[in-house]
């Protein structure tokens, strides 16, 4: 069965002469359908065949080979055309071009039992009037294309000229492509027929398929010429590139190979003279090849390799440039390590190492999460606050271990110059990179987690100012090109996480501060130094002195011991020292032969460790006269902290005493200034202060006091004295006091209760602003101690002193009645 092509073969052509357009253009004249013949067919793939050239090609497909058995059988005519998609193996009528070649078959040649090698010789153009697929072959019914040329004189010196100019450009592109052989270009030079030598150059050109046949369907000579020199014309600006940039390509590999031979001669020469370090210099060449830096750094490395070169052995500057050389390529340029973030394994091990601080271990997860979500994000910046001893620097790790980061500590204790972070220049004798970059290389990766230690205690002086330094590498706009003087290259700190400690917020200049998010780490309670120790301490030093818990026990008697008498710190660190003394003196008994086992509780505690070195806080055990329990902090936790008040027949003289500072100070003045304004509502005589001296004291004269927040404990003990009314000896207060009597909020509430809990203390008067502050107070301390909020200095006088009625007026029942407490926890009203 026939298919006719119907989107290949255009309206059937009259077979009427030829007419000429008034541009001299040709007409195509298509034979009569009684001039049509029937021939075998062959797919070509990727090739096109134009009329008046041999061409030779391999065939493989069995249909083809059948199409070739018939036409040899024959007159060894077949109809050649090309298909569309050259990725089709056994093609339709429609994957078909209809415009293809009639053809003879000049020889054939078996290469392989499944390839046949076939030469064949276009003859003229046809077109495809259809298709017959068969199941083993394909044969086509065509006619064949003719073309007239114009007689005129204007036409035909229109196709000698664009002869002339088509045979100008294959001559270029012949020039520029230097793979058109001398026999073809001579025969394209002696070609008279314009239809002949359009064929033949086609058929010579590397083209795209679908440019070829556009030329071969195109009957008419003049259109043909001209599409043939657009595409020369394109061809031979693309061939002019591609040798320009061939050529630079190739003075560049001859400049490359000059340059190595060069160097090889260089080497050979200094190798007779005794002269290693060209060796050097090229073992510097082969690691700048490897190194991931920008071309900023590639090139500066590149000059100092060259000085390097040009260098002799026994020059100075020869160490000077090797040494500098070998720490530029220490750096990790381009080296980071991906995070390994999850939030849960993060929580487990946070609570695995530290015992408490819920606070810090949330925000240092909320960090891990933000990191989850953006590991882009720059400009987070810790500063862990707290006193020493309390697990900054282990925090600081535990952050590196949950993100999978390496780690790098910078202690900036005493350091005063600012070299010391930004380096020296290499110019100077004795010159090194700043802590900085140090840390990078010592860290091996150009995103570590940095611990800058002790940022509260670098000075300044005549050297820089450190903390002036550090303003760059700590603000994310700036330090993406952190430039140390020593390597005087740009290095990339902003995907370095930075986590600073500090004991004390105070000396930090503002500036710097105002880069980093502080995260405050408080004194450790009696009960988290008594878990830390059970859980960390007391196992880790068993395990480093050798002993295991069958051989040496410690009760939590001993602990606790440890604790009260032995260690008065805000931290751990004494304390950790403390078992480690014991596990010392357990050692030399068993080694000794002395005992097997050593238990160790809190009665025999002494034999290890001597005598107590501090005597336990407790609260007096009667009721005294102008003797108040005040609350105190100090870093190493909360304490105790009496006020005495003494009252001596004299003209008004006031004496404070107990190394108290400026501000306590004051607030002894303000509580004398309070009493006197209410000395009749309180029932005191108002020309007390004309006829008495009072005297103020803090014990422990040798500790340094200072802070407002002993100010109702003053009060108290003044009214005490003067009304001579006894103090409970169970309640202890803080709080800082106004001219006016008002109670205002304080600080430390948690290390303050904690030793009021520890002295005995069974009632605490607050102020009524800190009472939210309960939140971070113990449990075990609030189960054991009883909180009443204060608005004002009557509410603390009537729960602090024994039978205390104000001589006029009374507390009124709505300031009690405000008050967040339950009813049988509400103050006396009077």
């Amino acid at each position: 069965m026939k298919k006719p092509v119907e989107n290949l073969i255009e309206a059937p052509v009259e077979d009427t002469s030829a007419e000429i357009d008034s541009f001299g253009e040709i007409q195509t004249i298509e034979k009569n359908a009684k001039e049509t013949k029937t021939l075998p067919m062959l797919a070509l793939r990727g090739l096109v065949a134009f009329p008046g050239t041999i061409i030779h090609f391999d065939v493989q497909r069995d249909k083809s080979k059948k199409a070739l058995e018939l036409a040899m059988s024959q007159n060894q005519e077949v109809f050649l055309t090309a298909q569309k998609d050259i990725r089709v193996d056994d093609p339709e009528p429609e994957d078909l071009y209809s415009v293809g070649v009639a053809a003879k078959v000049r020889q054939v040649m078996r290469v392989s039992p499944n390839i046949m090698r076939v030469l064949v010789e276009g003859d003229y153009r046809a077109k495809a009037l259809s298709i017959e697929k068969k199941e083993d072959t394909m044969t086509a019914e065509i006619c064949e294309i003719e073309t007239r040329y114009p007689e005129t004189p204007v036409q035909t010196d229109t196709v000698e000229a664009l002869v002339r100019i088509v045979k100008e450009q294959f001559e270029e592109y012949a020039f520029l492509t230097m793979q058109i052989p001398p026999e073809v270009a001579l025969n394209i030079v002696s070609l008279e027929n314009p239809g002949s030598l359009v064929d033949f150059i086609s058929a010579n050109l590397t083209l795209p398929l679908n440019s070829k046949q556009e030329l071969l369907a195109e009957a008419n000579v003049t259109k043909r010429l001209r599409k043939l020199t657009g595409i020369l014309e394109h061809e031979i600006n693309i061939r002019s590139i591609e040798n320009e940039l061939g050529e630079k390509l190739h003075n560049s590999l001859d400049k490359n190979q000059r340059e190595y031979f060069l160097r090889e001669q260089l080497k050979v020469i200094s190798q007779e003279l005794g002269e290693d370090h060209q060796n050097a210099a090229g073992q510097y060449r082969e690691k700048l090849k490897k190194l991931k830096a920008s071309d900023e750094v590639r090139q500066k490395l590149g000059e100092e390799i060259d000085r390097l070169a040009k260098m002799h052995s026994s020059s100075p500057e020869t160490a000077v440039i090797s040494e500098y050389l070998d720490i530029c390529f220490s750096l990790p340029f381009g080296k980071y390590t991906k995070d390994k973030i999850n939030i849960k394994a993060a929580e487990k091990l946070l609570n695995r190492d530290h015992y408490g601080l819920e606070k810090v271990k949330e925000r240092i997860l909320e960090l891990l999460s933000v990191r989850q979500l953006a590991p882009d994000i720059k400009g987070q910046i810790i500063c862990l606050v707290g006193p020493p001893g309390v697990g900054k620097t282990s925090v600081a790790k535990s952050i590196a271990a949950s993100m999978g980061r390496k780690y790098a500590r910078i202690s900036l204790g005493g350091v005063r110059d600012e070299a010391d972070i930004r380096g020296h220049r290499k110019t100077y004798i004795g010159a090194m990179p700043g802590r900085i970059i140090d840390a990078i290389k010592r860290a091996g990766s150009a995103n570590p987690l940095i611990l800058l230690d002790e940022v509260d205690k670098t000075g300044n002086d005549f050297r820089g100012d450190p903390a002036s330094a550090l303003l760059e590498v700590l603000d994310a706009e700036q330090n993406s090109k952190f430039v140390d003087h020593y390597i005087d290259l740009p290095f990339d700190l902003s995907k370095v996480l930075f986590v600073t400690t500090a004991n004390i917020l105070d000396t930090i200049p503002a500036a710097l501060l105002d880069r980093m998010e502080v995260i405050e780490l408080n004194s450790y309670t009696r009960e988290e130094k008594f878990q830390i120790a059970k859980k960390h301490l007391l196992p880790r030093q068993i395990k480093e002195h050798g002993l295991d818990a069958k051989r040496l026990k410690v009760d939590d008697g001993a602990l606790y011991s440890i604790i009260d008498f032995y260690t008065r710190e805000a931290g751990v660190r004494l304390l950790e020292k403390a078992i480690a003394k014991l596990c010392r003196k357990a050692a030399r008994l068993i080694v000794g032969g002395v005992q097997e086992k050593v238990n160790i509780n809190a009665h025999n505690i002494n034999s290890f460790l001597g005598t107590k070195k501090f005597r336990p806080e407790k609260i007096r055990r009667h009721d005294e006269i102008g003797v108040v329990n005040g609350l105190a902090w100090t870093p190493v936790g909360g304490e105790i902290m009496q006020i005495e008040v003494g009252l001596m027949k004299g003209a008004g003289k006031i004496e404070l005493t107990g190394s108290l500072g400026k501000i306590i100070r004051e607030s002894a003045y303000i509580a004398i200034s309070y009493v006197r304004g209410q000395a009749e509502a309180f029932g005191i005589d108002p020309d007390f202060y004309r006829n008495l001296d009072i005297h103020i004291h803090a014990p422990e004269g040798a500790v340094p006091k200072d802070g407002p927040s002993a100010g109702v404990t003053m009060v108290t003990a003044l009214v005490s004295a003067l009304k001579n009314c006894p103090v409970k000896n169970s309640v202890a207060m803080t709080g800082e006091v106004t001219l006016r009597g008002r109670v205002l909020p304080i600080g430390g509430l948690k290390e303050k209760s904690m030793a009021a809990y520890r002295a005995g203390v069974s009632t605490v008067l607050i102020p009524e602003d800190n009472w939210g502050d309960l939140d971070d107070v113990d449990k075990t301390v609030k189960e054991g101690i009883k909180f009443i909020p204060m608005s004002n200095v009557e509410n603390v006088l009537v729960n602090s002193l024994v039978d205390f009625v104000p001589a006029k007026g009374k507390i009124l029942i709505d300031e009690i009645e405000r008050l967040p407490l339950s009813q049988e926890e509400k103050p006396l009203i009077i």
